[in-house]
């Protein structure tokens, strides 16, 4: 992944100024800045609306509350641009400008710190950077690093905005106290002024506001160095950053942050919009971030399967997974990944025959692991590795000499600096062996992709794993659905693991198995493949049942792309219905899904594709059909989309 920032040009330089105001690159989106009897805010409007009403910032650490009592000491703007390469990110070119505002505070005479916004044409981006400090007259030096106590740091929105939101999950809770593990449902359309059981929400968080704006708020750029933060809301339509919660990683680790002096926060973002496009297509989880190694080697993605998702821990032996790695090589996939219990289930011994034979084929494999060694209740094995430095790069080390591709390491809950290193050491003692990593029980990645090279994505979300775990799941799978692409996927690759063609989430395929009942069409599943991004997806596939299904059905599936180049919103409403398009190189896949009761009509435009099509779709009656269809000459087409189900068209560009 390459990237470069170009410096431009300095525009404006003031002294001693109360209000400034940022502008982006095409003078829509305004940031405003002030300073008013030692306080310090920010609001934000779009083409002359309203989308963040003044609020406050500053920070609290150990030795200092600087949210009061501050000077602006001076302001300055210029221009940067940018242009990186990356695979694995949902647009594979990305070039922008942003207008830079750095905005300079003083507390009792002494520089504390800038305030750094980039502002893009639909994105903000800030963050502080702290300097040395003399507390007091007395201090023969000033300080060297700080403890980020508190966060001032608000987010008012107009009074009316209503929230899309997630629950943070309270530290030492849920199963086998994993929480929080980011996977609570999303409730649409809510008042604002809850507080999610005093908890407050994770990134990213997606309002809309009384005149039909949307806003994206999360955060980027987070590494060991740093806690990650969530929101929680302090009365009515005002939230605020907030710190992990003490309860979190079984009570180990401080909920506040320490860093170096100099030392700045991670970058806090907002996207705006008029309508969902800008939330869907932003990247400015990545824009401002940079790698933090170099790759070990050439990672390569691809699609794989994996037996647990139907099969569940009892699928995990050696010949299920040669089984499965059979039918990998057979639909042309890079990897299987084996889950948990393989080291008690298979055995070393085993898995090392079972890695030869899958590079035999063309395939390689993928190793669940437990990170736990203190912190949860979680039984499922290896335990015990992932945790330990000594441990964990000796069994990288086996894993390189055996062959396996990667790792996938679960149950960390927590968001504390200290889990953010225990993440941060997984990735760059994987990156020395040559492993790419997948996490689950995890929490939301920030900026990773770009900056651990070896990083494939995260869980993060209520994935298809629930899928299995009972009908309620599954009737909520296309509401669900039209949320994933607009909340969480839209910062971050989503290891959501889905795609499956059984009717019920049991080998035996049948009702009277435990296990849940699919309620989505199979046209509905291939749309998963288009709809949901991660470089690397292992597919919920039972090769036993896809020998049962039309071959148009495996033959999508095997050219369907996991690496993307473009992104496009068209239409859609978060929790209803959504319509949306992912280019790879000259092909364009168009996907809708409805989950509404009602019947989803619309007449979609398709500008950017130059051909025929190839539709698949759920017919009104039932069945299925493929085919060929041609696009009018005012490049439109007329959809009619069932509950539960999807329609794809696939055409060139």
């Amino acid at each position: 992944m390459k990237s470069k920032f170009l410096l431009l040009a300095a525009l404006t330089f003031s002294m001693n100024v109360s209000a400034q105001t940022i502008t982006s690159p095409d003078k829509k989106l305004e940031v405003k800045l002030s300073e008013k009897s030692g306080n310090i805010s920010y609001s934000v409007n779009y083409n002359g609306k309203e989308f963040i009403k003044n609020s406050p910032l500053g920070l609290v650490t150990d030795f200092g509350d600087f949210s009061k009592n501050l000077k602006v000491e001076n302001f300055k703007t210029d221009t940067v641009t940018f242009d990186y390469s990356s695979k694995i990110l949902k647009k594979s070119h990305i070039t922008g400008k942003a207008t830079r505002g750095v905005w300079s505070l003083s507390h009792n005479g002494q520089k504390i710190f800038d305030i750094v916004f980039m502002v893009e044409n639909n994105d903000i981006a800030f963050k502080y950077q702290l300097y040395r400090y003399k507390v007091n007259e007395k201090d023969e030096y000033p300080r060297y690093c700080a403890v980020i106590k508190d966060d001032k740091t608000f987010f008012n929105f107009p009074n009316g905005t209503t929230t899309f939101l997630s629950a943070q999950m309270k530290g030492g809770t849920g199963w086998a106290r994993t929480a929080p593990s980011y996977e609570l449902p999303y409730f649409t359309d809510r008042p604002s002024g809850d507080n999610a059981d005093g908890a407050g929400f994770i990134f990213p968080c997606l309002f809309k506001t009384p005149e039909n704006g949307w806003i994206l708020v999360s955060e980027t750029g987070v590494s060991s160095a740093y806690c990650g933060s969530h929101l929680t809301c302090e009365k009515s339509s005002s939230y605020k950053i907030a710190n992990p919660i003490d309860s979190d990683y079984n009570y180990n680790g401080s909920s506040a942050s320490g860093i170096p002096l100099p030392g700045e926060t991670p970058w806090r973002t907002i996207t705006v919009g008029e309508n969902l496009a800008p939330i869907m297509e932003t990247t400015v989880a990545w824009d401002f971030v940079e790698p933090l190694y170099e790759p070990k080697k050439n990672y390569t993605y691809g699609a794989g399967t994996w037996s647990w998702i139907i099969g569940f821990d009892e699928s995990v032996n050696y010949e299920c997974q040669k089984e499965y790695i059979d039918f990998t090589a057979k639909m042309g996939y890079v990897s299987v990944l084996v889950d948990n219990w393989w080291d008690t289930q298979i055995g070393r011994d085993s898995i090392e025959i079972l890695s030869k034979y899958a590079q035999s084929k063309g395939v390689s494999l993928f190793l669940w692991y437990n990170s736990n060694g203190y912190w949860n209740d979680a039984p499922q094995t290896p335990r015990n590795i992932m945790n330990n430095t000594i441990n964990r790069r000796k069994e990288m080390a086996w894993m390189q000499k055996i062959g396996i591709r990667g790792i996938k390491v679960d149950f960390f809950g927590s968001d504390k600096q200290q889990t953010m290193q225990l993440y941060e050491d997984i990735l760059t003692d994987a990156n020395d062996f040559g492993l790419e990593v997948i996490f689950h029980g995890a929490t939301l990645p920030r900026g990773w992709e770009k900056m651990y090279p070896n990083f494939i994505g995260s869980e993060a979300v209520l994935a298809s794993e629930n899928l299995h775990f009972g009908d309620e799941f599954c009737r909520q799978e296309s509401y669900n659905a039209t949320l994933h692409p607009l909340i969480r996927n839209s910062v971050a690759s989503m290891d959501y693991g889905g795609v499956t063609l059984n009717e019920y989430f049991n080998t035996a395929n049948d009702t009277t198995i435990w296990g849940g009942h699919r309620v989505t069409s199979d046209i509905f599943q291939l749309a998963v493949s288009v709809l949901f991004q991660c470089p690397l997806n292992h597919l919920a596939l039972y090769p036993r049942v896809t020998k049962e299904n039309q071959p148009w059905k495996l033959d999508f599936l095997k050219k369907v792309p996991t690496l993307w180049d473009d992104i496009k919103f068209i239409d859609g409403y978060p929790g209803k219905f959504l319509i949306m398009a992912r280019k790879h190189q000259n092909t364009w896949y168009v996907v809708a899904i409805n989950a509404e009761k009602e019947p989803l009509k619309r007449t979609i435009s398709l500008p950017f594709i130059n051909s025929d099509l190839t539709l698949y779709a759920d017919e009104s009656k039932g069945g299925e059909a493929v085919k060929p269809v041609k696009i009018s000459k005012d490049k439109t087409y007329k959809i009619a989309v069932e509950k539960d189900c999807a329609a794809i068209f696939v055409g060139k560009e």
